[in-house]
C-alpha cells in the first residue's frame, strides 16, 4: 500500500545535488524543516552514464530519516534492478523506483519490491509512452514521470512533461502517488501539481541551493506539502 507520507503533496529533496562532504548536515537541515521524503538517485554507469551511490548511502541515512518520521525514496537508474532490490531494502529503502526500460520483467520486480517490504514505484523516461502503466497499475504504489532525461542533475524541465502527466494521471488508481523528477522548482512544481503530480523531487533547487532548509520550505509551501 502507498505509505501515509505519500497521501498528501510532498517535496522530496534529492541528495544527488548535495555537498557530499556535508551530506548528513544538509539532510538534517531539510528534515528539521519538515521534509518527509529523501530521494536517493542510484546510477550504475550502464542504464545511465554516471555512477553515483549504492546501499551504503541508504544505510547511512536510515537512522537519521527514521528519527524525523521520513522515508527514503530510492530511485534505481540501473540495469536489471531485480538483482539489487533485496540489498536496497535491507539497507533501509522505504520505496524503490525501477525503470520500465531497464528490465523485461516488470511484474516480477515490482512484486519483489513489495515482498521485500518496500513501496513499489515505476518510472518511465521522457520518450516512453505512458500507456504501459495501464498494465501494471495494480502492482505499483507510485508512478514516476521523468521530467528530464535520467542521469544528470541540473537539467532543464521538459515542457512536454505537462501533457504527459495529464495523460498519465487517469491511468493510475486512487491509491497510486504520482511523482515528478527533473527541473523541479517552485514554478514547474506548481504546473506539475495542476497536471496531477503529488510528489516533487528537487535536487538543484533544494540541496543544491545556498540555504537548503529555506529552499525546501518555499517549494513545500508552493505545492501544499504540510511539512509534518
Amino acid at each position: 500500500m502507498r505509505p501515509p507520507q505519500l497521501a498528501q503533496p510532498r517535496v522530496a529533496p534529492s541528495i544527488l545535488a548535495a555537498d557530499f562532504a556535508q551530506l548528513g548536515a544538509q539532510v538534517s537541515e531539510v528534515l528539521e524543516a519538515g521534509a518527509k521524503l529523501i530521494h536517493i538517485d542510484v546510477m550504475d554507469g550502464h542504464f545511465v552514464p554516471p555512477i553515483t551511490m549504492g546501499p551504503l548511502i541508504v544505510s547511512a541515512l536510515r537512522e537519521l530519516a527514521s528519527a524525523h518520521g521520513a522515508l527514503l525514496d530510492v530511485h534505481l537508474m540501473i540495469e536489471r534492478p531485480e538483482r539489487q532490490v533485496v540489498e536496497f531494502t535491507r539497507a533501509g529503502a522505504d520505496s524503490i523506483t525501477i525503470h520500465a526500460e531497464a528490465t523485461p520483467h516488470l511484474d516480477y520486480v515490482l512484486a519483489e519490491i513489495r515482498d521485500a517490504g518496500a513501496a513499489a514505484s515505476l518510472a518511465v523516461c521522457p520518450s516512453t509512452p505512458v500507456a504501459l502503466y495501464a498494465e501494471v497499475a495494480d502492482a505499483i504504489d507510485m508512478a514516476l514521470c521523468m521530467t528530464v532525461n535520467p542521469g544528470w542533475g541540473g537539467q532543464q524541465f521538459i515542457e512536454a512533461s505537462i501533457g504527459k502527466l495529464e495523460r498519465l494521471a487517469p491511468l493510475l488508481g486512487d491509491g497510486v502517488a504520482l511523482e515528478v523528477d527533473g527541473g523541479i522548482d517552485v514554478a514547474t512544481a506548481q504546473r506539475c501539481a495542476t497536471a496531477g503530480a503529488g510528489v516533487f523531487v528537487a535536487g538543484t533547487a533544494v540541496l543544491g541551493s545556498k540555504d537548503p532548509a529555506a529552499a525546501y520550505v518555499a517549494l513545500a509551501e508552493a505545492v501544499g506539502d504540510p511539512r509534518r
